[in-house]
């Protein structure tokens, strides 16, 4: 369904855990590839896990040869600070249109904290109508 080798999931740790219709599980190390230089987890690590854990429950809901699937808007709250461990996305779908999807996404420590909470809207396109230029 999609790739990791080489990729923003590789660098930062991502992995994933669980797809299911409607819905994402990722987990991604706080370490030294996704703290701000104060030692924390980075906000935009954070928005990284959030984005990619909607991309790819978006895509398993989506005819991957005739359409792609792309970011369109993105928000986050960051509610908790972190040091180190692992953060948990879920993303679930809360609109499921022809164009667009709506998703929200809660980031978790590992005693299910909320870390970050975060929506992103995702653009449904056709493949043929997709410019890489």
């Amino acid at each position: 369904m999609f790739q990791t080798k080489n990729t923003l999931l590789e660098s930062l740790g991502i992995k994933v855990v669980e797809v299911t219709s409607g819905r994402a599980v990722l987990t991604m190390p706080v370490d030294e590839r996704t703290r701000q230089p104060f030692g924390f987890l980075h906000g935009g690590a954070s928005v990284a896990l959030a984005e990619t854990a909607a991309s790819i429950g978006a895509a398993a809901l989506i005819d991957l040869e005739k359409e792609a699937c792309f970011g369109l808007e993105i928000n986050a709250n960051h509610i908790k600070a972190k040091k180190d461990g692992v953060v948990t996305a879920t993303a679930e779908v809360q609109h499921r249109g022809r164009t667009t999807m709506v998703w929200t996404i809660s980031i978790t420590d590992e005693k299910k904290e909320l870390i970050c909470l975060s929506r992103c809207t995702m653009a449904i396109v056709q493949k043929n109508k997709v410019s890489a230029n």
